[in-house]
Order: C-alpha cells, then structure tokens, then sequence
C-alpha cells in the first residue's frame, strides 16, 4: 500500500516538473469536441434529425395512406344508393316472326321501370360515423407509429453520439501505445528489456484494438439505422451535435411522478387507439340494430302496351318483411366487441401506468448515479502524463504501467456510457409519457 502511495507522489512530481514540456492537451481535449466534418460526414443536430424524418421517412409515409384510405370510405359510406334503371321493349320478336298485331294496339310495347333505395331508420348515417370512426383509428396509429420512430430515432441519435466520444478515447489511447510499443521494441531489439515487457505491451494494445473494433461495429449498426429512419442513401456518416450542458440540466424535480402518470394517460397514442376502436365498436352496435329495419324501395313503372290500358303508370314499393332475419346475430357479436374492446382499453391503461412508473424509477436512478459521480477527468489526463514518465524512466513497472493505463481508459469509456444511459433513460421517460417532455436540444 504504501509503495502504490509512494509511486503516485512520484507521479504527479514529475508531471509539475515537465509541465512546460508535457503535452496534456491529447488526453484532455473536451468531451463536446467535434469531428472535423469532411466530404463523406454529415453533422447534424437533433431537430434537424426530427425535420428530416418528418418529412422523409417511408413507414411514416406508408400510414398517412392509410388514413387518406380511412377517410375516403368514411365519405363513401355517407353516399345515397344509386337509383337503377329498368327498361324492356319486344325488338328482336318482332324484327324475326312478324307476329300480326292486334286491331287496337298502338305500336310495341315497351316498359320503363325507375326504382330507388332508400336506408330507413338512418342506417346510412350510422355506417358513415361507423366509417369516420375507423379513420380516427388511424389517425392514431399513425401517431403511434410516429411516437415509436421518434424514440428510435432519438435514443440512436443519442447513443451514436457518445459512442462517438468514447471512439475518441480509445483513439487517443491506441496512438499513445503504438508509439509506446514502437519505443520499447526498438529497446528490446537493442537489449535493454526482456521480450516478456513487449509481449505484455502488444496483448494490452490489441485488447484496446480489439474493444474500439466492436464499437466501431455498434456505431455501424446505429448508423444504418439513422439512414433508414432518415431516408438517405447517400452512405455518408452521421457526426451529431449535442450540447453537453443541455443534457447535464435534464432533472425530474419538476415533474412529479403522478403529473406524468395524468399527462401518459390522456396522451399516450396507443391508450387513444384502443378508447377510438371502443367508440368504433359502440357506433358498430348502432349500426348493426338499425339493419335489422329493412330498406324500402320506392319506384315508378310506365308500360305503354302491356298492360290492361296503353300508357299504364304504376308506383311501386318494396321491402323485406324482417320475420327470420333481423341480424340478431350481428348484433350479439357487435356487443361482444364491445367487451372485449372495454377490456383491452382497461389493460392498456394499466400497462401505461406501469411503464410510466418503471421508467421514472429507471431515470431517477440513472441521474442519481450521475450527479454523484466526478465528472472531471482533468486530473486523470495530468495524472497519466507523470505515469507515462515515470514508465519511461523505468520507476513504475509494465504491469503498474497498464493498469494505470486501464483505469484511466476505464474511467472515460464509463463516464460517456453512464451519460448515455441517463439520456437513453430520460427519452424512454419521454417515450412512455407519449411527449418530449425532457428535451436536451
């Protein structure tokens, strides 16, 4: 214990000592430095993300088709019947036997019939709410797909981001011990150190190589996700823009629990889909109780010599009498929908709750994490200056060397990921509340 102690106050000695000739602003550069933007990136902040998925996202697209469907069935529902028209006249006998007509008779006969439906008991207004009801529906779904796409995009917006910061790290880190590597197997080539020390060297920087390959495969993951949400195609690499101090503010002090429980429950897309196909079963029911009234036909019929007088004129009516058939059926099956609709609305409020309340409990642990962690890396980065002296002038050995090395790494690579994680949980508060409530941008 007191040799550790002993080799950090040699440590830091020698990092005042050659502060003038040290080089600390590889290891320190701040964590809201962005990269370059060159001809193959493309940076972007997150409204700029929303504007773009907005305006070009082809599942997004897809369902306002389906809406524009819902509504144009909803106006054809309300349309009248079109009235038909009958005609019958003796041609073709005539034209073939030329049959002898009787003294009396003026001319052929020929028959006109007109007729038309007429819905009773205001079915035709009740399909109509039935249909407008079905485009409310999907309206909402609509919405709801929209909700979910945003999560994902945010969350992927965020969490390329960070990855992009922790690559940063590993960057530096590998170019350090490359050159650490270099040097010392120049050493080992002139005898000066064993070939075990290289060896320990070379395992640690491919474990670094390694680590910053599977990221870099994550990143890619991510980035094709942001082109498919986006609709691009152009193969360029996303670089966002975050404003670190905006993401450090998020606090859920103003929020209560309950308030965001209230505002899920009365926004939440999915719980208004399930309310909008309720109130579609309930307008089903109307509808499916005013068929078991049958239509009327109202006509008119002229026959100009088929009848007992030329030129007869009739008016005619039709309906089916509802003695077998008075859609009983429909009608039973109309009010178990009704329940089983009443049903899965009384579930999805329950399941609204539930994951308001899971992902408030998420986010308050993950900011109480963050706000009692130390954030300052500063004094790591001074302080792996004076350990890279101190293994260069052989005080420290290679295994007290990479450990140093490892935290330092460590300590980085889990300070962006404890940042992640609290945003990540902060946009899935925002996910099951149904609202951006904690906005960052």
């Amino acid at each position: 214990m007191f040799r550790n102690v002993l080799l950090l106050v040699l440590a830091l000695v020698a990092t005042s000592a050659q502060a003038q000739v040290a080089s600390p602003a590889a290891r320190s550069a701040p964590a809201t430095t962005l990269p370059v933007a060159t001809a193959d990136t493309i940076r972007l902040t997150l409204p700029q993300a929303e504007q773009q998925f907005f305006q070009n996202n082809l599942a997004v697209l897809a369902q306002q088709y389906n809406v524009t469907v819902a509504q144009a069935q909803a106006v054809q529902a309300r349309l009248i019947d079109n009235p038909s028209l009958y005609v019958e006249q003796d041609v073709l006998r005539r034209k073939i036997s030329r049959p002898t007509v009787p003294e009396g008779t003026v001319g052929s006969e020929a028959i006109v019939t007109v007729q038309q439906l007429f819905s009773l008991a205001g079915r035709r207004k009740a399909a109509g709410e039935v249909a407008r009801q079905n485009a409310v529906v999907e309206q909402y779904n609509l919405q709801d797909l929209l909700r979910n796409l945003r999560y994902q995009l945010r969350s992927t917006f965020y969490d390329v981001y960070f990855k992009q910061q922790t690559l940063k790290t590993y960057a530096t880190e590998i170019t350090s011990l490359t050159r650490t590597v270099s040097l010392y197997q120049t050493q080992f080539e002139k005898g000066n150190i064993a070939l075990k020390e290289v060896i320990r060297l070379r395992a640690f920087l491919f474990t670094l190589q390694s680590e910053r390959q599977g990221l870099l495969n994550d990143v890619a993951s991510d980035q094709t996700d942001l082109h498919v949400l986006l609709r691009d195609a152009t193969g360029s690499q996303f670089v966002p823009l975050v404003d670190l101090t905006r993401t450090r503010e998020l606090s859920l002090t103003t929020h209560p629990e309950q308030e965001l429980i209230d505002t899920a429950l009365v926004r939440r897309t999915d719980l208004n889909a399930r309310r909008a196909s309720l109130q579609q079963q309930n307008l089903n029911l109307k509808l499916q109780q005013k068929l078991a009234t049958p239509d009327l036909a109202v006509g008119y019929t002229f026959d100009k010599a088929g009848s007992y007088i030329n030129n007869y004129q009739a008016l005619t009516l039709g309906m089916a009498v509802p003695v077998f058939n008075r859609n009983q059926g429909n009608i039973q099956a109309a009010k178990a929908q009704i329940a089983g609709s009443q049903l899965l609305v009384d579930q999805q409020q329950l399941v609204v709750q539930s994951e308001v309340h899971q992902a408030y409990q998420l986010a308050a642990r993950n900011d109480e994490l963050f706000q009692n962690t130390d954030r300052d890396t500063a004094p790591f980065a001074r302080l792996m200056v004076g350990i890279e002296q101190s293994y260069a002038k052989r005080i420290l050995s290679v295994v007290e060397y990479l450990d140093f090395f490892e935290s330092y790494k460590n300590n980085l690579v889990q300070l962006n990921t404890l940042r992640a994680n609290r945003v990540r949980a902060f946009e899935q508060l925002n996910f099951a509340v149904g609202k951006p409530v904690f906005r960052a941008e």
